[in-house]
């Protein structure tokens, strides 16, 4: 079984899907054998690399509400990642371009540690939802790599360039292709999809048809 996901790291609820399906595949015990194609989609590549605009600003600006109502709809959307035992604080969050977030997850995986990948990820989603560190911040992604154990040299020498950003485009011309409706979107085995962050059982369901030969 193959999935791609194209996701942003700045996307709560791609943040969400993931979770609900990599539980889902420990619990179908599919984990191990099943490896999970990040596909880079950027929610707003127009964003900025610095900014003094706060998440309910941005918010409020691009669905039209008051700051009132954003805030409210922010805080439900930390109460919709708790359902899937996420703790995050979407209001503190900073509104800035992940396109230098997602170029070193393209690097990582040209490593073909899919471990390796899941904890860059991770740690990703935690410095843009639960830290509310400036994702765009050179020097906050290369402390943040060598957390997980990469050299900072590698890393500031990758984010002091342009390497990768052809892949991420190349994914996100591949999202506009196929249509894609809205981020996160799960295709299993190139003809399953699930779109947007669905309950746990719909990942259950569908990963049950496929191992099944139903797909």
């Amino acid at each position: 079984m193959e999935i791609k996901y194209w996701a942003d790291i700045a996307c709560p609820y791609c943040y969400v899907g993931i979770t609900r399906l990599r539980k889902a595949l420990n619990e179908l015990k599919l984990a191990d054998k099943t490896p999970l194609q990040f596909m880079s989609f950027q929610l707003d590549p127009t964003l900025p690399t610095v900014t003094k605009l706060t998440m309910v600003d941005y918010y409020a600006k691009n669905h039209k509400l008051t700051k009132d109502q954003a805030l409210v709809q922010l805080q439900k959307i930390d109460y919709f990642a708790a359902t899937a035992d996420l703790t995050i604080k979407m209001e503190n969050a900073i509104p800035v371009n992940t396109l230098a977030a997602h170029r070193l997850i393209k690097y990582v995986e040209t490593l073909n540690d899919q471990s390796l990948l899941m904890q860059t990820i991770n740690q990703l989603y935690q410095l843009y939802f639960v830290a509310n560190d400036p994702i765009a911040n050179y020097d906050v992604l290369t402390s943040a790599m060598t957390k997980i154990g990469f050299d900072a040299t590698k890393i500031t020498s990758i984010l002091n360039s342009n390497k990768y950003e052809d892949k991420v485009r190349k994914d996100e011309r591949q999202a506009f292709m196929i249509g894609m409706p809205s981020a996160p979107l799960f295709v299993i085995n190139n003809k399953y999809s699930i779109t947007g962050a669905q309950p746990y059982e719909v990942f259950v369901e569908a990963l049950k048809k496929v191992k099944q030969g139903k797909d």
